[in-house]
């Protein structure tokens, strides 16, 4: 697909535009998301390792959406459904703990 000729492949875009033609690793071919041929610390050179990265990202993401969809929903629920929550802003939330008492989990 002609969309993502400037994503994937060696004509990939990079981190650099046309001054890192020749600062591109070998190991980075550009046949995964996000390779813009920068990668200063190495982390890619070992294929094993670069396997684990990929699938450590993978999970974080994961853990990061549901956590935004925990963040929202006390929200949401409160203002639209008329849910009853002790502080349904997810920041307000988290900066009881240092009022006068403390958060009682109790």
């Amino acid at each position: 697909d002609d969309n993502r000729a400037g994503c994937y492949g060696p004509e990939r875009n990079k981190w650099l535009g046309p001054l890192s033609d020749n600062a591109t690793p070998d190991y980075l071919t550009g046949e995964y998301p996000g390779d813009y041929g920068w990668d200063t610390a190495g982390l890619a050179a070992d294929p094993t390792t670069f396997a684990a990265y990929r699938e450590a990202e993978l999970i974080h993401a994961r853990w990061a959406m549901l956590g935004t969809l925990g963040c929202l929903t006390p929200e949401l629920l409160a203002k639209y459904a008329g849910v009853q929550f002790g502080e349904p802003v997810w920041f307000k939330a988290g900066a009881q703990i240092f009022s006068e008492g403390g958060l009682d989990y109790l």
